[in-house]
């Protein structure tokens, strides 16, 4: 088995999660930036500047990104009502922003994705299925900092890389910080749930006792065939546990169900379920078509050259390697 430091560049994806990305520099303090005519465009430039940055910094062959756009139309909204309940469809001006963000991944050579059915995570995960299928060995990094994504880490050599903090969390990295392995991630979520997206869980079920069960029974499958064996578990409150765990058995499936990443998504409607590998090259950039760009969406001059500047050192870059 390969360690991480033998991983094959001509081998090796990389997925961007663009919503973690964009969302960063929206609320960033120190990312600022408005049109001429005023208007909030620190979203749309602190997005374009990352992808400048991690196209030089890494110069990947093979790069994807993935773009959220199924709030409230998601397949998952149809499952629960309470999906994500907690957030709020984005204002016109940030809309406009996040168009701007898919139109400028695709001018700076990336392979880009997004679904009105689909999250992000549901196209990096069949993306990276479907390469692995027909391309054996190939490794996977994923730009993102949201941990449910290490559902997707099955070689030693994938990883999770957070870019802004520069840290990568590779499976062992999983499994010392949750008690789990990268594929029983859905499972454990199915347990303690997820605030965040609004996902219960089983009420009274934290990360210790998940971490426990899933020691002991591999998946939530294996909990519920096993159910009375959970009250012969050397942990305080294991009768309760079991009679809990059975309570809310619909919860817990259900749960289950929304967290885990769509890996075998096979719509003809949705352009990346029918992808080679070759298909996510990193292509060259339009600077005449980026320069359209700068101008539709009014970028003052001065950001209009900063943003410029930064193609020029990229391009330069490339041909002095």
């Amino acid at each position: 088995m390969k360690n991480r430091d033998e991983v094959d560049s001509e081998l090796l994806v990389f997925f961007i999660d663009a919503s973690i990305y964009i969302f960063q520099a929206h609320f960033s303090p120190y990312i600022v930036c408005s049109n001429e005519k005023g208007e909030d465009l620190s979203a749309l430039f602190g997005f374009t500047q990352f992808l400048i940055q991690l196209i030089r910094r890494i110069q990947p062959r093979f790069i994807a990104a993935a773009h959220d756009e199924s709030l409230f139309t998601g397949f998952r909204h149809k499952i629960s009502s309470d999906y994500k309940s907690n957030r709020e469809l984005p204002d016109e001006n940030l809309g406009m922003q996040l168009a701007g963000c898919l139109e400028v991944s695709s001018l700076l050579g990336v392979s880009t994705f997004s679904s009105k059915v689909y999250e992000a995570d549901d196209i990096i995960g069949t993306l990276a299925t479907k390469i692995r299928l027909s391309t054996p060995n190939t490794s996977i990094q994923i730009l993102t900092k949201d941990k449910d994504l290490a559902q997707l880490l099955t070689t030693e050599q994938d990883c999770l890389w957070d870019f802004s903090a520069n840290k990568r969390r590779y499976s062992d990295d999983i499994l010392n910080e949750f008690g789990i392995s990268p594929n029983q991630f859905s499972d454990y979520l199915g347990l303690v749930g997820d605030a965040v997206d609004c996902i219960s869980g089983v009420p009274g079920v934290g990360p210790v006792k998940a971490k426990i069960l899933l020691q002991e029974f591999d998946s939530l499958e294996e909990i519920y065939r096993n159910i009375d064996e959970v009250s012969k578990l050397k942990i305080r409150g294991s009768l309760n546990l079991m009679n809990t765990l059975r309570e809310n058995k619909e919860a817990a499936f259900l749960s289950k169900s929304l967290a885990t990443i769509a890996c075998n998504v096979d719509d003809e409607n949705e352009s990346f379920t029918s992808i080679s590998l070759n298909k996510l090259s990193l292509r060259g950039i339009d600077r005449s078509a980026f320069s359209l760009f700068l101008n539709k969406y009014k970028f003052r001059e001065s950001d209009q050259k900063r943003l410029q500047s930064m193609i020029t050192d990229l391009n330069r870059q490339n041909t002095q390697d």
